[in-house]
């Protein structure tokens, strides 16, 4: 199948996803509002094969160390997939199957699967990496974009998570667990229960983003958007907290936005 566009509608809701611009979600609309930040670089992007930053683009595995590109100097960020073209695997009534082969610079073969699926009141992502020959450490996670305000509503964020990974001054885990500091924040953030983080825009629309996985990336910073990035483990986590991919057992994740009208 080709990598055009790919809409899906449930009810109200309508989705856009597009395989040639790194398999992302491009726009989330409920209602005819526009939930996710528009332009090439945002919507809701996968990353993989790692989350967040990588120290200097290094990681180990092994005795073997291995070199990213650094696209966020002086680190590498969000995987390499969110670059690439990814090819549409089917489309049926309300979901999508995207795959894409990690290629150069990434310097193990596998295959990565993403489902979108879309129901009237929620939006599910699921992601898998399969290898057939080299083991290999690896990450999942999303990266929305969410639109700060909505109508003229602002959004809040409301999350209990257990600890706030320290970081340090080049944005990355210090390697020590602190209790949570109020925002703004470009923080990852633990939830040894799953991820369970709701965005509100009062009076208008609720938003709440669940995973099984136990991290999560917050970032607000911005004027314009903010960010809920469910992963399988913190930035660094190749080096830090790596999870294998072997022939035998695929990295698999997924997460589920859910909506509510205020």
């Amino acid at each position: 199948m080709t990598n055009d566009d790919i809409t899906l509608t449930a009810g109200d809701a309508e989705v856009t996803v597009r395989p040639g611009n790194g398999g992302r979600v491009a726009g989330l609309r409920i209602g005819g509002t526009e939930l996710l930040r528009q332009g090439e670089r945002f919507g809701c992007f996968p990353m993989v094969p790692w989350c967040g930053r990588i120290r200097d683009g290094r990681f180990r595995d092994g005795a073997t160390v291995h070199q990213m590109p650094l696209n966020a100097p002086p680190h590498a960020i969000h995987g390499t997939a969110r670059d690439a073209a990814w090819r549409t695997a089917r489309v049926d009534d309300g979901a999508a199957v995207l795959t894409h082969d990690l290629a150069e610079p990434w310097p193990y073969p596998g295959r990565v699967t993403q489902r979108i699926e879309l129901a009237e009141d929620s939006l599910t992502l699921s992601m898998a990496v399969e290898t057939y020959e080299s083991s290999f450490p690896a990450q999942i996670g999303w990266h929305p974009w969410f639109n700060r305000t909505l109508d003229g509503a602002e959004a809040t964020l409301d999350f209990t998570p257990a600890w706030q990974e320290e970081r340090g001054e080049d944005h990355l885990p210090t390697g020590r667990r602190i209790d949570p500091r109020p925002g703004p924040w470009d923080d990852c953030f633990g939830m040894p229960d799953g991820v369970d983080v709701t965005v509100t825009w009062p009076g208008r629309l609720s938003l709440r983003v669940t995973s099984r996985e136990q991290w999560v990336v917050v970032y607000d910073e911005q004027r314009e958007a903010v960010c809920v990035e469910p992963q399988t483990g913190p930035p660094d986590g190749l080096n830090s907290a790596p999870r294998l991919v072997t022939p035998l057992e695929p990295l698999e994740a997924s997460t589920t936005w859910t909506w509510t009208r205020l």
